[in-house]
C-alpha cells in the first residue's frame, strides 16, 4: 500500500518533511518512517496490545497511529517542535474519529526527548536517528534507571541506526541485539536501511 493510501486509511496527514532546522544541532529534522519500512518491520517483529511504545521525535505521529491500528497497543509520541506536535494532535482527532472502537491509548507530549518521564509501563522505545549521541545517552540512562526500579523486559528499536547508537548499546549497556530487519531493494545500496532491535531482559 502506498504512503498516501495509508494516510487515507488512518484518516491522518503525515507526508512531507520538516522545513528549516532545529535551534540545536543535537536534534535532527523530522522525517517520517516510510510505511513500506513499517510493513516490513512489523511482519517480522510483533507487538502486543499490552505493550507501551514511546516514539522519540514522533513528528506528526505516523508510527503511533500505525502501531495502534495494527496492535491496539498504547503509544506515546514525544516531539519537541510545537508545530509538528500540533499536527500530531490534529491527526489524533481525525484518527480517533474514525477508529472509535479501537482500544489502547494514544498520547503526545511536547517536550525535549530527555525531559520525557519514563513510566513503569513503557517497554518499547523507537528511535529514527532523531538526535545526537549525548541526547541518546541521557534517554538510555533514564530507561535503565526506570528498569532498575520497575523490573521488566525492554526493547529499543532503531531505524536507520547510527554507528554511535550501536556502539553505545553494545559496549556500554546490557542490551543485546535480538533481530535485524533489512529493507529489500534498499539495504543493498545503503546498509543503514534496516531496523535493529535490542532487548534488555530482567
Amino acid at each position: 500500500m502506498k504512503e498516501r493510501n495509508y494516510d487515507e486509511l488512518l484518516n491522518i496527514k503525515t507526508e512531507g518533511y520538516q522545513k528549516g532546522f532545529n535551534k540545536s544541532f543535537h536534534y535532527h529534522r523530522y522525517e517520517p518512517t516510510p510505511y513500506q519500512a513499517l510493513e516490513k518491520l512489523f511482519a517480522e517483529y510483533e507487538l502486543k496490545s499490552s505493550d507501551h511504545i514511546v516514539d522519540f521525535g514522533c513528528g506528526k505521529g505516523r508510527l503511533n497511529f500505525f502501531i495502534h491500528y495494527l496492535f491496539h497497543a498504547s503509544v506515546t509520541g514525544v516531539e519537541m517542535n510545537e508545530n509538528l506536535y500540533q499536527e500530531a494532535l490534529a491527526n489524533q482527532t481525525s484518527y480517533l474519529g474514525k477508529m472509535k472502537e479501537y482500544k489502547g491509548k494514544i498520547q503526545f507530549q511536547c517536550c525535549l526527548a530527555e525531559k520525557y518521564n519514563i513510566t513503569a509501563f513503557d517497554n518499547r522505545f523507537y528511535f529514527f536517528n532523531p538526535f545526537t549521541i549525548p541526547i541518546f545517552w541521557k534517554i538510555m540512562n533514564k530507561i535503565l534507571a526506570s528498569v532498575e526500579k520497575y523490573k521488566r523486559e525492554v526493547d529499543v528499536i532503531l531505524y536507520y541506526p547510527s554507528e554511535d547508537y550501536i556502539y553505545y548499546l553494545e559496549n556500554h549497556t546490557l542490551f543485546e541485539l535480538i533481530k535485524e530487519v533489512q529493507l529489500p531493494g534498499l539495504y543493498e545500496n545503503n546498509p543503514n536501511e534496516r531496523f535493529l532491535i535490542y532487548r534488555l531482559a530482567y
